[in-house]
């Protein structure tokens, strides 16, 4: 299996590239975000694993450059900074999983056999032709019991024959999948290997052709008459192996301590200058790299007390302002440990260090400590950390000292507090999730949290675990599971299919009797639907062309289950609207790789269809249907709607002096910019060239103004310039609201426009609101 490290540290590229050859993956090194693409256009790799801070080419940019131009590969992302946001946003970019450095080694090898086998034809870790076993977690070959010891290049071949049984490998594609592209030889070595692999099995008992060479094409794996996949009894790897995974790390920390102890140096000079001098950009930047370098690696060789210290002079480095004399002193006090940390601990290589995960933080407002105390116990069964703050005070201090990822709001209890501190949260954290809880359930109270910025409203009374439960809905998802529905009247079906698809990650519904087929459907939404034909009361048949009938779910893809294959119950099962069909007995492998790919072809042709590619915001047409909703919305509760039109000021000189590139990566921090500093219910699309929209209900255009004037003041500190063009890139916007402006969208938008006209000709970098009642009769389409 062939896979690419993107990553700039040459300590810990090198460090990947010992482990995982180790492993016998070919391995290959691009020290930048360019040199990554380059790679990737010209070779086939398995497996990507991707640093996110990358010279050239961010990670993250990478990322998304590989998804838009359709590479299916996974995507491993490696990082230093663990916070939520900065998952949410890898794995928005395209990633399929994220490791937080220092990682553990076991643990990464557990992540990318998952990813590779997710990402291949086969379903196990374990791979088994006949009475030939391998075991990828711990590289053991054995044929009826008895040890095949191959080479890694004899192994990297009996893999890919194995994960790919039906396919002919050619020489040239031999060289590609299983060699390095700096140490490919000629295809004379590909013969020999497969020479000494086939003696190997022939001499532990193997048939002497159970690799059979195709002649003019190349050479596949002869399937036996039973050829399956198991699951493994463990997934550890071998203590062998282990050892010999170890024994090399201390090989490399010998190589490159000597780069570690220069760059303690470096912060303990940067330090030193702190007070004297102020830094420069430059050698803040560069003192912050080295500590993002050492809270990344140094965990990895066994000083997890140094990558923690680390850490926080990274963070303190960060802090884009002077530091007083106290903070001063606390870094170089942080640096001397550091030092003291990598020069009296000799590195635990023999104990891999484990990297502890931070749960989520909930903060419960509530004037009654006694009654929130069961919703701290039960959030501890659900692995979220609560904290209860019972006035208005302590809880700005604890939002201000950790941000939480939700909040629980009591209603009841101080009222006035609770609505001050929700008004608050929404205009200085707009996109902190807030779920209030009153026993006030009624239409102008649900009406008033609305208005103030709540989330979700919970009615009382309900026992904590579910109050949890709407809690873990708002918490930041770093993946949404498909949904599954199978219908089946046998039992022994249902269980056999949920556990073959839930360690997909895939959330498997199961009904036995289809009579409870339509109100299952509407309440669980369900991304696929598997039917059995046969079955009392209504046939798999009819529930098909029910749900054809039905415009809102006729593009749900349907998948049968049958015993019989005849063209006759083929014809049936197509005639009546499904997908494809499966016939039973199941077989695990054929069934999973099936559904998995038509729930990738419905997420690509959903974010086709409703994502902009470059931005990664709503694109038009999608957001136009969200507009429309929101605006029926407004109408029918008589709430304000404000529509904002927003355009990159002088953004044509950009792309001429700057080159295209550029614009494209400005479009795309504006992008992203807008969906991070907006609420969630808010709307973010791009309507064209450098046309933004935003819809924002429940305010009024004195409400947006005031909104997006903070957005574009933080968007010029953050973003006054590109790294590589100096000219100053800045945005203006402009506003209308319903009902004052107009009743439907196409109205609003050419209001907003008009007012997008007069922020620019008074000077750009502003947001200006429209101060005429316009009605759709009188309003002109010409610009002031």
């Amino acid at each position: 299996m062939r896979i690419l490290v993107v990553e700039d540290d040459e300590f810990i590229a090198n460090a990947l590239d010992l482990v995982l050859s180790e492993q016998n993956y070919a391995v290959e090194i691009a020290a930048d975000g360019e040199s990554g693409w380059e790679l990737v256009q010209a070779y086939e790799y398995d497996l990507i694993l991707l640093d996110v801070m990358l010279p050239k080419l961010d990670g993250i940019e990478l990322c998304r450059r590989v998804r838009s131009q359709g590479y299916k590969m996974p995507i491993l992302l490696l990082t230093g900074r663990d916070s939520s946001h900065d998952k949410a946003i890898g794995l928005d970019a395209g990633a399929d999983d994220y490791l937080v450095k220092p990682f553990d080694q076991e643990e990464l090898f557990a992540r990318v056999r998952a990813l590779l086998r997710r990402g291949n034809t086969s379903v196990s870790p374990v791979l088994e032709w006949g009475e030939l076993r391998l075991d990828p977690s711990s590289c053991e070959v054995t044929y009826s019991g008895r040890s095949l010891q191959l080479t890694p290049k004899e192994y990297a071949l009996l893999e890919l024959f194995l994960r790919n049984n039906r396919r002919v490998f050619s020489c040239s594609a031999i060289l590609d999948r299983v060699w390095s592209f700096d140490k490919t030889p000629g295809e004379e070595a590909v013969r020999t290997q497969i020479k000494g692999l086939r003696q190997k099995l022939k001499a532990v008992g193997a048939p002497a052709d159970a690799i059979e060479t195709v002649y003019g094409i190349g050479y596949r794996l002869k399937s036996p008459s039973v050829n399956k996949l198991t699951l493994p009894s463990s997934d550890e790897p071998s203590e062998q192996t282990r050892q010999q995974t170890l024994t090399a790390l201390a090989g490399v920390w010998e190589r490159f301590q000597g780069r570690v102890n220069e760059q303690v140096t470096l912060l303990e000079q940067a330090t030193t200058q702190i007070l004297p001098a102020q830094l420069t950009v430059e050698q803040r930047h560069h003192a912050e790299q080295a500590a993002h370098t050492l809270a990344g690696s140094l965990g990895t060789f066994g000083f997890a007390t140094g990558s923690q210290l680390a850490r926080k002079i990274e963070r303190s480095l960060r802090a884009k302002k002077p530091m007083s004399q106290t903070e001063t002193k606390h870094l170089r006090e942080l640096v001397a440990a550091l030092r003291h940390s990598i020069e009296l601990t000799p590195p635990e290589l023999t104990t891999p260090v484990a990297v502890k995960q931070e749960l989520p933080q909930l903060l419960i407002f509530n004037s009654d400590r006694h009654l929130a105390e069961p919703l701290i116990e039960e959030a501890g069964v659900w692995g979220i950390q609560a904290e209860i703050a019972t006035h208005l005070e302590s809880a700005r201090k604890a939002i201000a000292l950790s941000p939480p990822q939700v909040v629980l709001l009591d209603l009841d209890g101080n009222t006035a507090d609770s609505l001050a501190l929700l008004v608050e949260l929404k205009h200085r954290y707009p996109s902190l999730p807030v779920l209030v809880h009153s026993d006030r359930d009624n239409l102008m109270t649900r009406l008033e949290v609305a208005r103030c910025g709540g989330h979700a409203f919970l009615p009382k009374p309900v026992p904590p675990a579910q109050v949890l439960q709407a809690v873990t809905q708002l918490l930041p998802k770093e993946a949404t599971a498909a949904k599954v529905m199978v219908v089946d009247d046998d039992p022994q079906i249902l269980a056999t299919l949920r556990s073959l698809l839930e360690p997909w990650g895939l959330r498997t519904i199961c009904i036995e009797d289809p009579r409870r087929f339509w109100e299952t459907l509407e309440a669980s939404a369900p991304d696929l639907l598997i039917l059995d034909i046969n079955m009392p009361h209504l046939s798999g048949l009819e529930l098909c062309q029910i749900v054809r009938q039905d415009s809102h779910w006729c593009g749900l893809p349907i998948l049968f289950l049958t015993a019989y294959s005849d063209a006759n119950t083929v014809n049936q099962v197509f005639a009546v609207g499904a997908d494809d069909f499966v016939s039973k007995p199941i077989v695990g492998p054929e069934l999973v790789n099936r559904i998995m790919n038509r729930l990738d072809r419905i997420e690509l042709l959903r974010n086709l269809a409703e994502i902009d590619p470059l931005t990664g915001v709503a694109n038009r047409h999608k957001s136009t249907q969200d507009l429309e909703r929101l605006l029926n919305l407004a109408k029918r509760h008589h709430q304000p709607l404000c529509l904002a039109v927003l355009d990159i000021d002088r953004f044509k000189l950009v792309n001429d002096t700057c080159g295209h590139a550029v614009g494209d990566a400005v479009l795309r921090q504006l992008g992203q910019w807008l969906l991070h500093s907006l609420r969630r219910e808010d709307i973010v699309a791009r309507w064209g060239g450098e046309e933004f929209i935003c819809g924002l209900y429940g305010m009024t255009s004195q409400d947006g103004v005031q909104r997006l004037t903070d957005i574009s003041i933080g968007w010029q500190q953050q973003q006054s310039t590109h790294p590589q063009c100096n000219i100053p890139i800045t945005f203006s916007a402009g506003i209308a609201h319903y009902p004052q402006h107009g009743a439907d969208l196409e109205t609003l938008y050419r209001v907003a426009d008009k007012a997008l006209y007069r922020a620019k000709k008074n000077g750009r970098g502003r947001v200006v609101a429209s101060k005429e009642t316009v009605t759709s009769d009188q309003l002109s389409v010409a610009s002031d």
